[in-house]
């Protein structure tokens, strides 16, 4: 379904900057979808990138741009030590290499082919692991790796020296990398010589230069959390899908700056055990029959193998900064 909206501004506004304003894309993929003729000002067909809307103007997307916008893919990896984040050097091995049917956690509307971009969203370097975000979507990409991005990042940094309250006061607040001051961190023992890091910015090899400057050395580090999402039981080398919701949660996090809190604990409600041979009903119907035969389980259904792109629900757009 096209996406189309009213401009209400006082002053005239650039298409993209406002489409990026409005949480519909970033101004790159804007300029690419005006680059195309996707995108219409009072049912006409925009051609020049620098447009200005004005006030009382309809923007409107057309059904091709708000499909290509949609079925952006958007994943969470848990990556091994050894595997690089970005482009990488003769003899490495880039993550988006290692996202494919064979690494899925669980399930898929697509799986990432040829055709699909996917560039990792924050540094995780070659000697870390766990979680990574890896996205076509630059909206995502801006709140989660733009200049004004505050979204939390969690590791657990095993380390080898003495940690001692003055160096826990230094990381936390006391650093400056390549002449510039560190924002705040959090920075608290897990047990003995764990720590764990709670960061809001992403400078570059940050954790392991933070600890030279206090003589301690890191020999493991993962990251287990940006935002709400948490690497949980990922494991090690696969992949998974980042749904809608998660995705709007994202961007919740970023807007407005929350924290994590401990989750409250899950209560399952604990059933009494059924007779045997006796099976469950629903509320309103009636108990059946006997099971056949012997009572065994059913076998369950294989699962297809086959996987297929399917269109994806449309996102709903959310303003970022």
């Amino acid at each position: 379904m096209a996406w189309t909206k009213t401009y209400s501004g006082t002053e005239p506004m650039r298409v993209n900057k406002w489409l990026a304003t409005e949480g519909v894309c970033s101004r790159r993929e804007a300029d690419a979808l005006i680059e195309k003729g996707l995108v219409k000002i009072n049912g006409e067909v925009l051609t020049e990138a620098g447009y200005k809307i004005e006030d009382g103007q309809t923007l409107t997307l057309t059904e091709k741009a708000a499909r290509r916008l949609d079925n952006q893919l958007s994943l969470m990896f848990h990556k091994p030590v050894g595997i690089v984040s970005g482009t990488p050097e003769p003899g490495e091995i880039p993550a988006v290499r290692l996202i494919n049917e064979d690494s899925l956690s669980g399930r898929a509307h697509a799986i990432p082919g040829r055709n699909n971009r996917l560039a990792p969203l924050g540094r995780l370097d070659k000697d870390s692991h766990g979680l990574l975000i890896l996205s076509e979507d630059g909206v995502l990409a801006k709140a989660l790796i733009g200049p004004e991005s505050k979204l939390e990042k969690e590791y657990h940094v095993k380390v080898r020296g003495d940690v001692t309250e003055d160096k826990l006061t230094k990381l936390r607040h006391g650093l400056e990398l390549d002449g510039r001051q560190l924002r705040p961190a959090d920075v608290t023992v897990i047990k003995g010589n764990e720590l764990k890091f709670i960061l809001r910015e992403g400078r570059n090899r940050q954790i392991r230069r933070m600890c030279d400057l206090v003589e301690l050395r890191v020999i493991d580090l993962i990251r287990t959390r940006i935002g709400p999402l948490s690497l949980a039981g990922l494991p090690e080398g696969k992949w998974r899908p980042i749904s809608g919701r998660e995705r709007d949660e994202l961007l919740r996090w970023e807007v407005q700056g929350f924290s994590a809190e401990p989750a409250a604990p899950v209560v399952v409600e604990r059933k009494r055990p059924l007779p045997a041979g006796k099976r469950p009903t629903s509320p309103g119907k009636k108990p059946m029959g006997k099971p056949r035969g012997d009572g065994a389980p059913a076998k369950p259904k294989p699962a297809d193998p086959k996987f297929k792109r399917t269109k994806l629900a449309p996102r709903k757009r959310t303003p970022i900064k």
